[in-house]
């Protein structure tokens, strides 16, 4: 990758909904190059579009990265699960001891509390814990400042 891919990804990370022409006018990139280099990155370099929402205006107030250390028999279940489960938004196998961290999203404590225990009868657990997400300090930007490219 060069100096304009980066450009590039960094307009997008920033705003994916920016217009490719005042993208092109903020990379002094062509129009065309960056079409042609989105094409071709699409679905390998770029795996997905999405927005980034603010679940408490949702009415979702508990948010929380749990972590999961369970039996080595129960690993793809557990994977299974947690992939499928609504409540999860996003899951990495981790390492140190632990196995799955999962950053689940709730409307209540008690839903919390309710999904653990369902996890904790389904499948052997061997520990866990749970960080509660106080406050969101930064999110996404790695790569999402044009101006840092050089």
């Amino acid at each position: 990758m060069n100096q304009k891919d980066f450009q590039i990804l960094a307009h997008l990370r920033r705003n994916a909904r920016m217009p490719l022409t005042i993208m092109s006018r903020k990379a002094n990139i062509p129009v065309s190059t960056i079409f042609d280099r989105l094409k071709a990155n699409e679905n390998s370099l770029i795996i997905k579009h999405t927005s980034l929402i603010d679940f408490a205006k949702l009415g979702y107030n508990v948010r929380a990265n749990i972590t999961f250390k369970v039996e080595r028999e129960d690993k793809e279940p557990v994977k299974e699960f947690l992939t499928k489960n609504c409540s999860v938004n996003s899951l990495f196998r981790i390492s140190n001891g632990y196995d799955f961290l999962a950053e689940c999203i709730f409307r209540q404590i008690l839903e919390m509390d309710n999904f653990l225990e369902e996890i904790e009868q389904k499948f052997r657990i061997k520990d866990k814990q749970v960080f509660f997400i106080v406050e969101e300090l930064k999110r996404e930007e790695f790569l999402a400042n044009p101006e840092l490219i050089a």
